[in-house]
């Protein structure tokens, strides 16, 4: 078996999107092959990378989509066997054939053939990939207007306006928060569950007006914290139905089970089975996945008849350009861990006592790291799917990099309005003090790209600035508001 080299898929996509091929292309079968069209790359959505190809193989020209991965194997380990948006693919472009396969399945059986473009790149391999990373760097920055000319405006000017976007992101956030906590009351009180028609609750906001008292049940609190937490488990292609799933399956009904002997294995088995993601145990071949599953579904079955909430299908959750430890599985299975402890060790209260103890941002910070970061164990330690082992053990359920986006996302703007909510405004100050200070470690294209565009050194760290650049580009740069930019209307005029 070849050595496996992995390429960011991003500079595969340009070697196929140039056709930078030295010698005529053939599929993994000894089939002639033609590309007419390449087809247009897919950046809006989950599915395949090329869209409506035209792709000549043998005598048979073919139109349909292009699926490009680093290797054969990749194809089953992100899910593309069984998600139906890979039905049209006609293609698989891959840069390294590990198995020597020369095809691959859709849902529906169909059989698609591989194509291994590494053997076909024409000069050196570095070469090629260079080229196209600069290509890609070059693309990315000029997509920002103000990218030839935003040194006119000096650092100082450009930091200070970015803190302040910062800073109003934040409020923003909180704003989000309390109008979702003032819903959970009004759901709360009406004995309503989600989903719920929304105008009836547009309604009642009109009609309400809220005092403290109106926010003292726990569970709203907690129900809040888990809602948002699995939100930010979710990325951003399942971060919806991350949420949906904690709504659907809510604080109330795992503390009916709350004195369940095994409370973790509960809550799992609750979250796979709602998810729709879960596998039948009697169609799985694996004594390790069949035992596993097995207790899950007897688990659902001891309380699956209390459960009067929505249930989802696998097709609802998106694998496509996810890193196999960034699959929703690892993630409910971190997400059903932070469950137990805001259930059991009363998390979220403990959090809010430590933000009244704590005197620096650097006391808080290692409370918080060491409490949201989750080590694997157990099967999803070996498993990326319930049929699909991990080749490696996973080290995290959420590393550093997650939960410092749940501090900046969650924590922070949840603890400030429940300050604020019940007068304690010297605590809020305080909390607000610590979100100017936080460096997070975590990084964001994104605002790399934009850092770099703007000539501003370093400064994404800083997590006010890092969240001010992610608001800068999408209210600004990506809608080509530049002359209602501060940085824009120095530089422009």
């Amino acid at each position: 078996m070849e050595k496996k080299r992995k390429i960011q898929e991003k500079f595969l996509y340009k070697v196929w999107q140039d056709q930078c091929f030295s010698k005529i292309l053939s599929t993994s079968d000894g089939n002639a092959l033609q590309i007419i069209d390449p087809g247009a790359e897919n950046k809006e959505s989950d599915g395949p990378d090329f869209r409506n190809a035209r792709i000549k193989i043998g005598n048979i020209t073919f139109s349909g989509d292009v699926e490009i991965d680093n290797f054969h194997s990749d194809w089953k380990s992100h899910g593309h066997n069984f998600n139906k948006k890979y039905n049209k693919v006609i293609l698989h472009v891959i840069f390294q054939n590990e198995n020597h396969n020369n095809f691959v399945f859709t849902r529906d059986g169909r059989k698609i053939p591989t194509v291994g473009m590494g053997r076909f790149i024409e000069g050196s391999m570095k070469e090629s990939l260079q080229r196209a990373v600069q290509k890609e760097r070059n693309e990315r920055l000029n997509k920002i207007p103000c990218n030839e000319v935003s040194i006119k405006a000096d650092e100082k000017y450009k930091v200070d306006y970015i803190r302040e976007l910062g800073i109003e992101r934040y409020k923003k956030k909180c704003e989000r928060i309390l109008h979702r906590l003032k819903e959970l009351v009004l759901l709360n009180e009406l004995n309503m569950k989600e989903p719920v028609v929304k105008y009836d609750i547009d309604q009642k906001f009109t009609e309400r007006t809220f005092s403290y008292q109106d926010f003292s049940d726990k569970y709203l609190w907690e129900q809040l914290f888990y809602e948002l937490i699995f939100e930010a488990l979710g990325y951003t292609n399942n971060k919806d139905i991350m949420r949906k799933l904690a709504c659907s399956a809510d604080i109330k009904f795992f503390e009916k089970n709350i004195l369940s002997p095994d409370l973790l294995s509960l809550i799992e088995s609750v979250l796979f089975n709602i998810s729709g993601l879960i596998t039948d145990h009697k169609s799985i071949s694996d004594e390790e996945v069949s035992v596993y599953v097995r207790q899950l579904a007897e688990n659902w079955d001891n309380v699956k008849s209390a459960y009067d909430g929505k249930k989802f299908r696998k097709s609802h959750w998106h694998y496509g350009r996810l890193r196999p430890p960034n699959f929703p599985n690892i993630r409910i299975a971190g997400g059903a861990r932070l469950l137990q402890k805001i259930l059991q060790k009363k998390l979220l209260y403990e959090i809010f006592q430590k933000f009244e103890e704590a005197q620096t941002i650097g006391e808080i910070t290692k409370y918080l790291r060491n409490n949201l970061i989750i080590k694997s164990e157990g099967f999803w330690q070996k498993h990326y799917q319930f049929d699909s082992p991990a080749k490696v053990p996973i080290k995290y359920f959420i590393g550093l990099s997650r939960v410092d986006d749940i501090i900046i996302n969650v924590i922070f703007p949840v603890a400030s309005v429940y300050f604020e909510i019940f007068g304690k405004e010297n605590i809020g100050k305080k909390i607000s003090g610590f979100y100017l200070a936080f460096n997070q470690k975590s990084e964001n294209r994104l605002v790399n790209d934009l850092s770099e565009a703007l000539v501003l050194k370093s400064i994404q760290e800083k997590s006010v600035l890092h969240q001010g650049m992610i608001s800068l580009y999408r209210n600004y740069c990506s809608k080509d508001k530049c002359l209602d930019c501060r940085i824009g209307e120095r530089v422009f005029n």
